[in-house]
């Protein structure tokens, strides 16, 4: 009975102090929008804002490129030759692989 009186004259001694940890508590740890969670939004807006510019410096490119097929017909069969390995009936294709002795 003693242990319980002496608890309960620390919890009247310190009730404001305890009512601002567990309220801080919950804030940390334990409400829907706690300072953990937003940190990971965060960390993942960040993740997809950098996707995005990337994703956009590549249509840039390929829209540059799609630029330069459309003007110049050779442009058009240098891809078709470097990227399909096309060529013309008279012609033979030799593959190098820069990857020998990895």
């Amino acid at each position: 009975m003693g242990r319980l009186v002496s608890l309960w004259l620390f919890i009247r001694r310190h009730k404001y102090l305890i009512t601002v940890g567990v309220f801080g508590f919950i804030i940390v740890f334990l409400d829907e929008n706690s300072i953990i969670r937003r940190m990971k939004y965060a960390h993942e807006e960040q993740v997809l804002r950098s996707e995005i510019e990337r994703y956009r410096q590549e249509y840039e490119r390929s829209t540059e490129r799609l630029g330069e097929l459309a003007v110049d017909s050779g442009a058009i069969e240098q891809v078709a030759r470097e990227r399909y390995l096309m060529k013309k009936p008279n012609e033979d294709i030799y593959v190098f692989d820069d990857k020998v002795g990895d």
